[in-house]
């Protein structure tokens, strides 16, 4: 119901090793720290600078100077880190990405030509390939309660046993300006979400999302 192959394009990403064996995209969130660390390792160092024990650039990335950027992360080929970027850490971004200006990133995968441009926050979170978050949107990582995250899709629950989850967005999705995408989130491909939306459970693909009680059909 929520195979990686029917939400992320793998070979659309550097970190396509993490999702082997992941029963659910979600899966691969405990592992991505480490995940990085070795990776790392094996990336040439006349592509990637390595400024940090734990942080690898792409000699061909834009880092603005205001960025800030914690390990362990890797910045893939062209991706661009604009002005007061936050990276926190345990980050992939990958080939021509966007982190824009105050949107901050930790724990998460973006994967090729994600864009997240403006003031955007992407916690415990995986972005598949050209994913675009509108100015102010975001993943809100934990639920209010503080209880354990589930993932809802009509009358089926799946319990993640995670207190810290944000979204799963998939292939070439929009998501509106301010709109929050709620701990356990699934967006399929190529779905629209309508900006100042709060959304939750599971949007399908080549839907349009306007709100909880209407999720349509694109048009032809």
């Amino acid at each position: 119901m929520f195979a990686v192959s029917e939400l992320l394009d793998l070979g659309k990403t550097i970190a396509a090793e993490l999702f082997n064996g992941a029963e659910y995209p979600w899966d691969v969130l405990d592992k991505i720290k480490d995940f990085i660390l070795t990776l790392g390792a094996t990336l040439p160092e006349s592509a990637f600078y390595h400024p940090a024990e734990d942080v690898w650039i792409a000699k061909t990335a834009r880092i603005a100077p205001t960025a800030f950027i914690a390990g362990p992360c890797i910045i893939d080929e062209n991706a661009e880190i604009r002005h007061c970027a936050f990276i926190r850490g345990s980050a992939i971004v990958g080939k021509n990405a966007v982190v824009g200006n105050s949107a901050e990133i930790k724990n998460a995968v973006l994967f090729d030509n994600v864009q997240t441009p403006h003031f955007n926050y992407i916690g415990d979170s995986v972005l598949g390939y050209k994913a675009h978050l509108g100015a102010g949107a975001v993943t809100s990582n934990v639920k209010s309660d503080k209880t354990l995250v589930s993932v809802k899709m009509g009358d089926s629950v799946i319990q993640t046993g995670r207190k810290k989850f944000g979204a799963i967005v998939g292939n070439e999705v929009e998501v509106g300006c301010n709109s929050v995408l709620n701990p356990g989130t699934v967006l399929f491909p190529h779905c629209r979400v309508y900006p100042l939306s709060s959304v939750r459970g599971v949007v399908p693909a080549n839907a349009i999302f306007k709100d909880q009680q209407h999720i349509v059909p694109q048009r032809d």
